[in-house]
C-alpha cells in the first residue's frame, strides 16, 4: 500500500544508511524498522519489580497479636461467606 509520510532527516539518514550496509532496499529496512516499532508498542517490556525491604523494628513485649489476627481471621470468613451467598 502506498502511503506519504514525513520522516524527520536524520531518522530517515539512520534508515539510508542501515539500507546501505545491509544491501537491502529502503522500503524493506523502514517496513522492519516500523513492524518492530509496532510490535514493541503493542507489547512493553515488563520492567523488573523491584522491592526494598524495611525493618519495621521487633515486636514489642507488650503487644498482643492474637486480637488483631483474630479479627483479621474473622473479616476474611465474612468476606469469603458473603461470596459464596451471592452464588446462590
Amino acid at each position: 500500500m502506498r502511503t506519504t509520510l514525513t520522516i524527520d532527516d536524520e531518522i530517515l539518514d539512520s534508515l539510508r544508511d542501515l539500507a546501505h550496509r545491509s544491501g537491502r532496499p529502503l522500503k524493506q529496512v523502514v517496513n522492519d524498522a516500523l513492524r518492530k516499532g509496532v510490535c514493541a508498542l503493542q507489547n512493553p517490556e515488563a520492567k523488573p519489580y523491584r522491592l526494598s525491604p524495611a525493618s519495621l523494628g521487633a515486636v514489642r513485649p507488650d503487644i498482643n497479636l492474637e486480637k488483631p489476627l483474630r479479627l483479621a481471621d474473622e473479616l476474611e470468613d465474612a468476606a469469603i461467606a458473603m461470596k459464596l451467598e451471592l452464588r446462590k
